[in-house]
């Protein structure tokens, strides 16, 4: 069975030359590349995975911390983010942490130790102890839809795609407009809270009311979207119009709204956060965020660190967000 020896011996170059060129390295010239392939090829040498990442010291793995791995936005992200890693090489290893003990639990233990050339941490608000403990495994760290002093991040404006959503009702010319939000995790998350205040600010700029009185929480799921909905509506003075925090808490919300005998847009106008799959099928206005191309973007800069770049300041992207107007708005019906 032939050897990387005896591979390198026939193309006439080093051993680690033809590491390089089988693994789709950097730093080997195409011609120099190919040669080592045919070579390879005639010999019938297949490269070994944990051979090369001995010799390396590589695992060509990167971990991806996920909450709610289940979740359409996690799902999307990690999409993005495989299919580059895919392309230049690498496997992934998923981590869930989907409770504040399964945290505790991650962050005492830190698992991957040892088990990948660089992390990324998906929207989970990291405390500057956990920051501590990521940094401390030595490789670099990225994260999505959040951002932590000396740590690559991705994510995108969320106040000003709340503040989109707020001020398209207000044009419409609603005076009572409601919100689903989804502040009740035990993770922590940061983002339900930072779009709700950016909310709360048109609203107040625009003399309207806000505040308690016109929330309910829907858990970022559909199931959730419905219930919220139907309380807003079972309220003394019921929104004509509600912005969900995410698309699925927005289509969870029109079907309360159907079920209550009531057309979203017509009766009360709707808009969700995210252009999920089904926003466009279902006509629903919302604030379209690049969802894949946020893990896309991270693993990128995470893969020009491993490779040995790093900047002087930890690279901070942040993408843009735009309203989609569909059916489910209008102004207030009479």
């Amino acid at each position: 069975m032939a050897t990387i020896d005896d591979v390198a011996r026939r193309a006439g170059v080093s051993t680690a030359t033809v590491s390089r060129a089988l693994r789709g390295l950097p730093n080997v010239a195409e011609a120099t590349r190919e040669h080592v392939r045919r070579v390879a090829a005639e010999l019938n040498f297949a490269a070994s995975r944990s051979a090369s990442s001995l010799a390396s010291g590589r695992t060509n793995t990167v971990a991806i911390v996920v909450p709610h791995v289940t979740r359409w936005f996690f799902g999307k992200v990690i999409s993005g983010a495989e299919e580059v890693l895919r392309t230049a090489g690498y496997d992934v290893l998923l981590y869930s942490i989907c409770d504040a003990r399964a945290r505790e639990r991650f962050f005492a233990k830190l698992p991957l130790r040892g088990r990948a050339d660089a992390v990324l941490v998906l929207a989970l608000p990291v405390t500057a102890e956990e920051v501590g403990l990521l940094e401390g495994l030595g490789v670099p760290v990225g994260l999505v839809g959040h951002r932590a002093r000396g740590l690559i991040s991705v994510g995108i404006d969320d106040e000003a795609g709340a503040r989109l959503a707020a001020q398209h009702l207000v044009n419409l010319g609603h005076k009572r407009i409601g919100l689903i939000t989804g502040d009740d995790d035990p993770l922590r998350f940061t983002t339900p809270r930072t779009r709700r205040t950016a909310f709360r600010e048109v609203l107040r700029a625009n003399g309207l009311p806000s505040g308690p009185e016109l929330e309910a929480e829907g858990g970022f799921t559909f199931a959730g979207g419905e219930r919220a909905m139907t309380e807003l509506l079972s309220r003394p003075s019921p929104p004509t119009a509600v912005f969900a925090i995410s698309d699925e808490m927005a289509v969870g919300a029109m079907k309360s709204l159907r079920r209550h005998a009531l057309e979203p847009g017509r009766a009360v106008s709707v808009v969700g956060f995210d252009d999920h799959e089904m926003a466009e099928v279902l006509d629903l206005t919302t604030v379209a965020q690049p969802v894949a191309e946020q893990g896309s973007t991270a693993a990128s800069l995470l893969l020009r660190q491993v490779s040995g770049h790093r900047p002087d300041r930890p690279e901070r992207i942040v993408l843009p967000v735009r309203l989609i107007v569909r059916g489910t708005t209008a102004p207030p019906s009479s």
